[in-house]
């Protein structure tokens, strides 16, 4: 049975903000109000254009230092510049914003403690259309990666202490929230794997970004309900989601 909350847990999610100096100012007047609307705030990757420090301060400026806690995952364009340690030096340090790379943190909220386990994800396909860890070091390079980054957020999952476990990632563990991608890029777009780690623990929640032309709710195969939260997926500074 599913344990109900009162009052409900209230999660705040955006991904695919893309943010630098063009776009400062975009997000931050519907922020300030956060508090009112959630108790947490997650963002979902693809946090900057190019990955680099000039824009981890436009984040920081924009969605650092709220009235609730922000916790992040990283995505492939802040991986762009090669200058993730510094992107993440300043959403922490600057912006008070904690960064998930294969780890956890437990929010305390007024219903319960909520546990969040989160990892950038990568690439590899799913079930029946996916590549596998066969021939050339390059593919075999490839598929174990996603096993390697998979495994640490299942890991991560499983040994969360809270009340309520919600897994964050960039790519997506579900083909169902890619629906509007061409079928041909899905293996770009996220793994299996992913789905698989979610599944390996009581997860209540998914979410993930990643898929601009993609679909906003889906289900992992054990269940849990998954959401696409890019920002051109759901055209509003955050979505908030209710559990329990």
């Amino acid at each position: 049975m599913k344990e109900a909350y009162d009052p409900p847990i209230r999660i705040a999610a955006v991904g695919d903000v893309h943010m630098d100096q063009d776009v400062l100012g975009r997000f931050r007047p519907a922020l300030e109000q956060l508090s009112e609307q959630a108790d947490l705030l997650l963002l979902a990757g693809d946090l900057t254009r190019h990955g680099t420090e000039a824009e981890a301060r436009c984040v920081a400026q924009e969605f650092g230092h709220l009235d609730v806690p922000v916790i992040a995952v990283l995505g492939n364009h802040d991986y762009h510049c090669d200058q993730v340690e510094t992107v993440v030096d300043v959403l922490t340090d600057e912006g008070g914003i904690t960064v998930l790379e294969g780890g956890s943190t437990v929010v305390e909220t007024p219903a319960c403690r909520v546990g969040i386990a989160g990892a950038k994800g990568f690439g590899g396909g799913f079930a029946g259309r996916c590549a596998s860890e066969f021939g050339e070091p390059e593919m075999k390079a490839f598929v174990r990666t996603t096993s390697a980054v998979s495994d640490r957020l299942g890991q991560a999952l499983r040994d969360l202490d809270c009340d309520v476990r919600i897994a964050l990632t960039h790519y997506a563990p579900v083909p169902d929230t890619l629906a509007g991608e061409p079928p041909e890029i899905y293996p770009f777009l996220g793994s299996y794997l992913l789905g698989q780690a979610i599944d390996s623990a009581p997860t209540a929640l998914a979410v993930h970004g990643h898929a601009h032309a993609g679909t906003e709710r889906g289900a992992t195969p054990g269940g849990v309900r998954v959401r696409n939260v890019a920002h051109p997926v759901i055209k509003q500074a955050y979505s908030v989601f209710r559990l329990g």
